[in-house]
């Protein structure tokens, strides 16, 4: 983890200054055995990582800190191959979006920060990741433990718990968290919140067949996740962007998720959608809803 004095020069470089002191005394809190039980055998796992000799041990420490969702990566000889082929994702909006190149970039609930590094390498000049999830954080911290000094960082933190600041960022991303919002209108104002005027939102979320404008709640699970809100149509979708503020909406990408592109493997050997899916129709869920669908939109802030 970049020391004290290394994130306080990230957030200044952003005129985040403020950010500095109100966040960096939680990210301590976090990011120790007091805040979360598994936090010494994860950090175990990094020291054993860093201490590797060959392709083996990175391989046996590596596995220490599984489940990965997002994926994969190359790492020292070790291929990760994740639950997610997040690789086929990038591919879908990379080009559709505007170039990331010099720009300010905040991915919202990122993850291991697998597309923040890919944000990077398309010449992105900072990214900040933010996911509650400490695991995931120090997968990151795996990846690029050798990566030297990078103007990237995920940090243990949830939307809610960023301070009021100046809209410094030019793009926004959020990816796969709108339907996990109780609120979804207010997480798009805070996104909008985050965007300097005209920077890009970057929005990627599961959606419903269907041209009138409608969401729905599921009652119980879907797609066995327990913590899906609402499920709108595209249209829905484009009518809580317009009502929240922003312009130039577009949808860039529709995709049916398939078994190919979220599965089970040995770095994630848990259920995944196969077995979310109804067996004898994969067309639907096995608790009768359309199978997850993906839409990825872009728009304007004011």
């Amino acid at each position: 983890m970049p020391d004290d004095a290394e994130l306080r020069q990230f957030f200044s470089a952003l005129d985040l200054d403020e950010w500095g002191d109100q966040l960096l005394p939680l990210v301590e809190q976090r990011m120790s055995d007091t805040y979360h039980g598994d936090f010494g055998s994860w950090q175990s796992a990094l020291d054993q990582l860093r201490a590797a000799d060959n392709v083996d041990e990175r391989r046996e420490s590596l596995l220490l800190l599984a489940p990965w969702r997002k994926g994969p990566f190359d790492l020292g000889g070790v291929h990760i191959d994740a639950e997610w082929r997040s690789d086929l994702k990038w591919a879908r909006l990379r080009d559709a979006i505007a170039p990331l190149e010099g720009r300010n970039v905040l991915d919202v609930g990122c993850g291991n920060g697998y597309y923040a590094l890919r944000m990077y390498k398309e010449g992105a000049n900072a990214v900040l990741g933010i996911d509650p999830t400490l695991l995931y954080v120090m997968q990151f911290l795996a990846i690029t433990y050798d990566s030297g000094s990078l103007p990237v960082n995920v940090l243990p933190l949830r939307m809610q718990e960023l301070p009021d600041a100046p809209r410094v960022f030019d793009t926004t991303f959020s990816m796969g968290v709108l339907y996990h919002q109780r609120s979804p209108i207010d997480h798009l104002r805070q996104l909008r919140g985050t965007l300097r005027p005209d920077g890009q939102l970057v929005l990627e979320t599961l959606f419903i067949p269907g041209d009138e404008p409608r969401a729905f709640t599921p009652t119980g699970r879907y797609a066995r996740m327990k913590n899906v809100w609402l499920l709108p149509t595209v249209s829905e979708l484009t009518t809580w962007l317009q009502r929240t503020g922003y312009r130039d909406i577009q949808v860039i990408n529709e995709s049916v998720t398939s078994v190919e592109e979220q599965r089970a493997t040995e770095w994630m050997s848990f259920e995944s959608l196969a077995e979310a899916l109804n067996p004898a129709d994969s067309s639907m869920t096995v608790e009768g809803w359309p199978a997850p669908r993906r839409v990825v939109m872009t728009a304007s802030a004011p």
